[in-house]
């Protein structure tokens, strides 16, 4: 560093602040410090820096049921946004949706390997007994936590996105809505019910019985059977988006047309959402501004040494596209 500073003609507190992401730099000072470290091949020693400062670079994630396009989607987020501020990430794992045991040695395994902070992506109950065993010291982010569980955390609206979806087709002409839930298990699942129901109970309609599917398409197919029986159900708000397109094919199967005979919402709007045939209507989930809140959140902790009960819920939006279509007032 010393090497870059007298290269620059600045000095070694200089290079250390746009080394660091200092905003109180000058242009001209960083691009002459950036120039010093290409030409000098400049690499920072990470170990003599946990040395010096007393902290790891290293954030521990514990991320439930990755295998879903959901907690997948976070945890990518997070790592965006950790390389963004020079810091490594080490992920465990956690299979099942009540896998407490396994949280709890993830956890202990993190601690023991210095990480600076940890994130939890906790969409389930069982992220809050692994949590206990964090040593008062590491700081804590949930995405998708409780507000009972007294920590900072990270969530999308899934009780605004449930009501968005619900809203989209009432909008539409539609009477009322089917909701195809996903497992009770998940907080979100349970929001985006709650906002369905809301939104029907506002608009004076009553809610229809409802379904419960797993997060896949397979599970939603078997729901979508059922409800393709149904000849007053037009209008379905579907949990994720692997259940509408389940919900679609065992339409189709049984000659509902979609979007003529049967309406239809999504949420997640996963990257093939576009290219289901018809495109799917669906509710976004912001994650990159989810990773990036987490990070901060956790950076804030570590800057000011206590821990933090700061909240930050992150809007979803509406994505419309051909599955929903305006129902004549008959």
């Amino acid at each position: 560093m010393s090497d870059v500073a007298a290269r620059a003609g600045v000095s070694h507190q200089t290079v250390s602040r746009v080394l660091n992401g200092h905003p109180h730099v000058s242009a001209t000072t960083r691009t002459r410090v950036l120039a010093a470290i290409a030409e000098l091949g400049y690499r920072r020693n990470l170990s003599a820096r946990v040395l010096a400062t007393g902290r790891s670079n290293v954030v521990g994630v514990v991320a439930q049921n990755t295998t879903l396009y959901g907690p997948s989607s976070m945890v990518q987020a997070i790592g965006e946004a950790a390389l963004g501020a020079d810091l490594s990430l080490t992920v465990g794992h956690v299979a099942g949706y009540d896998a407490t045991t396994a949280s709890r040695r993830i956890v202990e395994r993190l601690v023991q390997q210095g990480a600076a902070g940890l994130v939890f992506i906790a969409p389930v109950d069982a992220a809050a007994e692994a949590m206990q065993v964090v040593p008062p010291g590491i700081p804590i982010v949930t995405v998708d936590g409780l507000p009972e569980w007294k920590c900072a955390n990270v969530s999308v609206d899934q009780y605004a996105g449930g009501a968005l979806a619900t809203k989209a087709l009432l909008d539409a002409g539609h009477h009322t809505v089917w909701h195809v839930a996903g497992p009770e298990q998940w907080h979100g699942s349970r929001a985006r019910e709650q906002g369905w129901r809301t939104a029907l109970a506002e608009a004076g309609r009553e809610a229809p019985p409802m379904t419960r599917a797993g997060w896949s398409a397979a599970s939603g197919y078997q729901c979508g059977r059922m409800l393709a029986r149904i000849p007053d159900c037009t209008a379905i708000f579907a949990t994720n988006d692997h259940v509408a397109l389940g919900v679609m094919r065992a339409l189709t199967e049984h000659g509902r047309r979609v979007p003529e005979d049967v309406s239809i919402v999504g949420f997640d709007d996963v990257p093939e959402a576009a290219y289901f045939h018809p495109a799917l209507t669906t509710v976004r989930q912001e994650f990159a501004e989810v990773g990036r809140e987490s990070l901060r959140l956790l950076l804030d902790q570590l800057s000011s040494g206590s821990r933090s009960t700061e909240s930050v819920l992150v809007e979803p939006a509406l994505v419309r596209r051909d599955t929903v279509s305006t129902r004549r007032a008959s």
